[in-house]
């Protein structure tokens, strides 16, 4: 809640999400809909009145302001529309002063700054200051800075809200990219971007979630759930017919056997009947057809 001549105004009500350790998600809606407060509450910039935050299960209900600096210094990263950069000061400087209270030497904090402005691509313009640099630089500054840390969330504010199209792109490839391995969560008006970007779009409107595509996702993956069961079954039905062809494979060996059993059981008979057979094909000539078939006809029945 948020008191307006001391009465309170409820930004939020309602809200019930969930996130994965990686993961690129938007938040939609319109101007005044709880967008940047859920953001803030998110980051411990604001505190909730009601309800609870959990991290990693935990609750944040007894968290003191101590437990705030120390999860938002080390677990948040946050990147503002307006960059929030000091003017100054180079953009190395401006990392390098995100590390102050991470207990660094300063041999091991200007390495850490320049990595992080290395992986936004601005490596060697580290002495450059914040107005020797376009709007899309100062936005990788600003995206660098939340970097530095190695925090596990990265909150972003309308981060290409200043920025042209072309530009824009530029900075969400490098929040795509960084949400192959942390949590990205982004505030924007952008929804063409948003779904281009994004695995995730949450929408708000009157401080409450209006959609969240995390249930189309449930439903995509029970729909596919669903076919694999049907994949399944069929992978059942062909082993079953398998099994039967196995099965009739089997029976007919057995009738092999079977007979060679009981070939073997007349052994001597059967001897006998061979050579009977031999010695009377022996004794055919061509000139006797019809004797021939005859011999022929009853040699088979044997």
């Amino acid at each position: 809640d948020y008191y307006i001549d001391k009465k309170p105004f409820r930004a939020l009500n309602n809200i019930n999400l969930f996130f994965p350790k990686n993961q690129f998600c938007s938040i939609l809606g319109p101007s005044g809909c709880g967008k940047t407060t859920t953001l803030n509450i998110i980051g411990g910039l604001d505190r909730y009145t009601s309800g609870d935050i959990l991290i990693n299960n935990k609750s944040t209900k007894l968290f003191t302001d101590k437990d705030w600096d120390n999860y938002r210094n080390k677990r948040i990263g946050f990147v503002f529309q307006n960059y929030n950069l000091i003017s100054h000061l180079s953009i190395l400087d401006n990392v390098i002063l995100s590390l102050t209270l991470a207990g660094l030497n300063k041999k091991e904090r200007v390495e850490r700054a320049k990595k992080a402005l290395d992986k936004v691509g601005l490596e060697g313009l580290y002495n450059k200051k914040p107005n020797q640099l376009s709007g899309g630089q100062m936005q990788r500054v600003a995206i660098a800075r939340s970097l530095v840390n190695d925090p596990e969330i990265i909150l972003a504010d309308e981060p290409t809200g200043a920025l042209d199209s072309k530009t824009s792109v530029q900075v969400m490839d490098i929040l795509k990219e960084i949400s192959q391995e942390k949590l990205v969560i982004m505030v924007t008006h952008n929804e063409k971007l948003a779904e281009q970007y994004s695995d995730r779009i949450i929408t708000f409107k009157d401080g409450e979630v209006l959609s969240d595509t995390k249930d189309g996702e449930k439903e995509a993956k029970r729909e596919e759930e669903r076919k694999v069961i049907e994949e399944n079954n069929i992978g059942k039905l062909i082993l079953i017919d398998e099994k039967n062809k196995e099965e009739k494979k089997k029976k007919n060996t057995d009738k092999s056997t079977t007979r060679n059993a009981s070939s073997k059981s007349t052994g001597i008979q059967k001897s006998k009947v061979i050579t009977a057979k031999s010695s009377t094909l022996s004794r055919v000539t061509p000139s006797k057809r019809a004797q021939k078939k005859r011999t022929t006809k009853r040699t088979k029945t044997f």
